[in-house]
């Protein structure tokens, strides 16, 4: 009997000791030092998200840790995609959809399973543009002409077919009963040379983020004749969304952070707190306001179900832009 007891007491002395130690390793985290991935060069889209956010946890005292922004341009994301993958739960990571078309375009072997989701940030919109003296004042006139002939307007995009710019006038197109397949697009280099392009008439519409778009629109050389937001926009409050005129469609450009592979329940609970006392900061609504930007906050689970639906939606998109099989 006396035996049996010691022995009960030691299994109980053995669990005590490890749930302190398991303590213990909880506390441990966050480390001292933070990495916060952008998966580009300095100056995007990217590279200006994981700034924001080192800035507005840090300046809120929301983290203790140092945070540092880690620039690993390459392959449209995979570098840096790659790069975390074989990290742990120290470093995270800046997305959006390239994520997705990445994978199914063939380009890269990662898809967002790879990875652990943490939070949809903000999005940005996307909006359809023609030139000042276009024959076509409003979407609606647009997607008749095209639904008529859809080889009959060049249509400028950049950098590549695949990306949300091209993506959204695709499902566009495919709401309003048009062959995707069939559209002539012309591909450049840089959203500032399709504005170029447009304004020169060497192509007749163009598909970019508003934010590409909106100086020359203010400045009255070219025209934007759709918004793909569920709402209009307060800094375009004239133009109308996609949906008034016909085209029953919301198309966020969206990005986000993920982390390594096998974080713990704990390490994402620690990142679902920070991040949404971050987005409710007037700093973080300022960097949103500054960058044309609208808040998109979604919490880990939220984010894990949204990248399942968008996963099935770029697989559907890129199939009828005759992108993929």
């Amino acid at each position: 009997m006396k035996r049996i007891i010691l022995l009960l007491l030691s299994i109980a002395f053995i669990g005590g000791c490890s749930a302190e130690q398991s303590q213990g390793e909880e506390s441990d985290y966050p480390p001292d030092l933070i990495e916060f991935v952008a998966p580009a060069t300095p100056g995007g889209g990217w590279d200006l998200t994981a700034r924001s956010m080192q800035r507005a946890l840090n300046n809120n005292e929301l983290v203790e840790s140092d945070i540092n922004v880690v620039n690993k341009p390459g392959g449209g994301g995979e570098v840096g995609f790659q790069y975390l993958k074989n990290r742990d739960s120290n470093t995270l990571a800046v997305n959006s959809s390239l994520l997705f078309t990445n994978n199914e375009l063939g380009l890269s072997e990662l898809s967002h399973e790879d990875f652990t989701p943490l939070a949809i940030l903000a999005t940005e919109w996307q909006s359809i543009a023609v030139g000042p003296d276009s024959d076509y004042d409003n979407l609606e006139a647009v997607m008749e002409q095209l639904k008529k002939d859809p080889e009959s307007l060049k249509i400028g995009v950049a950098p590549g077919l695949g990306n949300d710019d091209h993506l959204s006038f695709i499902q566009a197109a495919q709401e309003y009963g048009i062959d995707p397949s069939k559209l002539d697009f012309l591909v450049y280099e840089s959203g500032g040379e399709v504005v170029t392009a447009l304004l020169g008439g060497h192509i007749d519409v163009a598909t970019m983020s508003v934010s590409e778009a909106s100086e020359q629109y203010k400045a009255d050389r070219l025209d934007i004749v759709g918004v793909s937001s569920e709402e209009r926009l307060e800094e375009l409050p004239e133009v109308p969304t996609f949906k008034e005129q016909g085209v029953d469609l919301v198309f966020p450009h969206w990005r986000g952070v993920m982390g390594p592979p096998d974080m713990t329940e704990e390490e994402i609970a620690y990142w679902d707190e920070r991040l949404q006392q971050m987005v409710e900061t007037e700093e973080w609504q300022t960097i949103l306001e500054n960058n044309q930007w609208d808040d998109y906050y979604m919490n880990a689970e939220e984010t894990e179900q949204f990248m399942d639906e968008q996963e099935q939606t770029y697989q559907e998109l890129l199939t009828n832009a005759g992108l993929t099989e």
